[in-house]
């Protein structure tokens, strides 16, 4: 359980209650205590109506009637309950309040009449200030001094009265949030180690170069936050499996995107990605994948170098370029004519040309037609002019090492971090894996993962059932 006290007036009031109603779930409960005219019913009324959207009701208090309820079309009721006058303990299981305790988002104000309050529940104590237009706010419960700070990031950069969403995030601690209000809608990025200087740092080279990244509208980087230019829906992962038949044009944009982008001289301040880099971070496969599949790691422990020693004979002499490195259909989005929306590219190095093609060709969420991949590196080769062999072969490298990785990664997430959905892309990437190795020069990589066990349907039950909890 954490603390945080804001000082706050009737808008600030109202942001933080529709942050909050962002990540509510089903079974939470929200004690509001303070005494009469503190803001109790303000902060619900935010918080109801943020949870409802377009289909915002009025918001009385319930005062008289003790609860009411709303639908939520986020997927679960809302009970507001007001216990002021509350005369017997019995009225609590009367009205239904208890049960809706299990399964409701519930909205409690003067909780103190309850005869126990109920579990992991979140408080917000209102308490008036000298200043009439002020009241200090003081949150206890889990995770509160991040929302907090969002909620007060959020009003400082001017979107105090948007809605709050919550978009999808990745295997990061990163969250992301969309806005919807008068001003239009925006993303909020948090990323609560702080370490947004470098996605600042290459949004502002992209977009010099003309490229899609989204307009910086707010930041403060020292705690973690950007609102950036909300880019739309349209992932191209989503174009793609509502219209299949674009797929060609689609990945054809995708390879010439990544022409033009190696055309630029490499900014000076990304890391490179270069062999001994490659091989280290491999090392992720023999640390998760061997205990994953309860085999020793020895076998596996024959990668990294082998990738190394790879890496030198086929790819070290090419020229490296900006690889944005997270480089897939999720992390695109589709906006017809205009250049591709980019995110998730704050982790970009320097590396071989193949990196991002292979990435985007070999995705471990979705299916590429084989024909699609052909096709795509043929164009990338007869647009660069780069010796088509060479460049196949350390194609099937990197595919090869990324590949090993995203496996050990996914097995940590499900072993570590408890998120088994990952599991579910393993044997397509390891369906990938093979087709890499089939490169003649990677036969000595090859030989070693031979003796490896697939992840087949048996040995990912038995992984999932060894997952941590979250």
């Amino acid at each position: 359980m954490t603390t945080a006290r804001i000082t706050a007036d009737e808008d600030m009031t109202a942001a933080l209650a529709r942050m909050l109603a962002a990540t509510a779930r089903p079974g939470q409960a929200f004690l509001l205590d303070g005494p009469v005219g503190a803001g109790k019913t303000h902060f619900a009324r935010a918080f109801i109506r943020a949870r409802q959207g377009e289909a915002a009701e009025d918001v009385p208090s319930p005062t008289f009637t003790l609860v009411q309820t709303y639908d939520d079309p986020m997927g679960t009721e809302i009970w507001h309950a007001d216990l002021y006058r509350l005369s017997d303990q019995g009225e609590l299981d009367e009205l239904g309040l208890e049960e809706a305790l299990d399964g409701a988002i519930c909205l409690i104000e003067w909780p103190d009449r309850m005869a126990a309050l109920p579990r992991e529940a979140l408080t917000i104590a209102l308490a008036p200030l000298d200043d009439p237009a002020l009241r200090e706010i003081t949150l206890v419960g889990a995770g509160v001094e991040r929302a907090a700070a969002r909620a007060a990031f959020v009003a400082g950069a001017g979107w105090g009265d948007a809605r709050v969403l919550p978009l999808a995030g990745d295997a990061s601690a990163r969250r992301y949030f969309r806005l919807t209000g008068a001003e239009g809608s925006a993303v909020l990025m948090d990323d609560p180690s702080g370490d947004c200087a470098r996605f600042v740092q290459m949004t502002r080279w992209l977009r010099g170069h003309g490229f899609g990244a989204p307009d910086l509208l707010a930041e403060d980087q020292g705690a973690g936050f950007l609102l950036v230019q909300d880019l739309g829906d349209d992932l191209v992962a989503r174009v793609l499996a509502a219209r299949p038949r674009l797929g060609p044009a689609i990945y054809a944009r995708i390879t010439d995107f990544l022409v033009e982008l190696h055309r630029q001289p490499l900014p000076g301040f990304v890391a490179p990605l270069d062999g001994p880099a490659l091989a280290d971070q491999v090392g992720l496969f023999a640390d998760w994948y061997p205990q994953a599949a309860g085999i020793p790691a020895d076998e596996a422990m024959a990668i990294a170098p082998a990738i190394a020693a790879l890496h030198a004979d086929l790819a070290a002499d090419a020229a490296p370029v900006l690889s944005l490195r997270d480089f897939h259909a999720e992390n695109l989005v589709w906006r017809g004519d205009a250049p591709l929306g980019l995110i998730d590219y704050q982790d970009a190095v320097a590396c071989h040309p193949a990196y991002d093609l292979v990435s985007a060709l070999q995705d471990a969420r979705r299916d590429v037609a084989p024909g699609i991949e052909a096709d795509c590196i043929a164009r990338y080769l007869a647009a660069t002019g780069l010796d088509a062999a060479r460049f196949r072969a350390a194609y099937a490298l990197l595919g090869a090492q990324r590949n090993l990785r995203i496996i050990g990664i996914f097995a940590r997430l499900c072993l570590r971090d408890g998120k088994p959905r990952y599991l579910d892309f393993m044997p397509r990437v390891w369906a990938h894996l093979m087709r890499d190795l089939s490169h003649p020069a990677l036969a000595p990589l090859a030989r070693i993962v031979a003796g490896l066990p697939a992840p087949d349907a048996a040995m990912l039950e038995r992984i999932r059932s060894r997952c941590a909890r979250p």
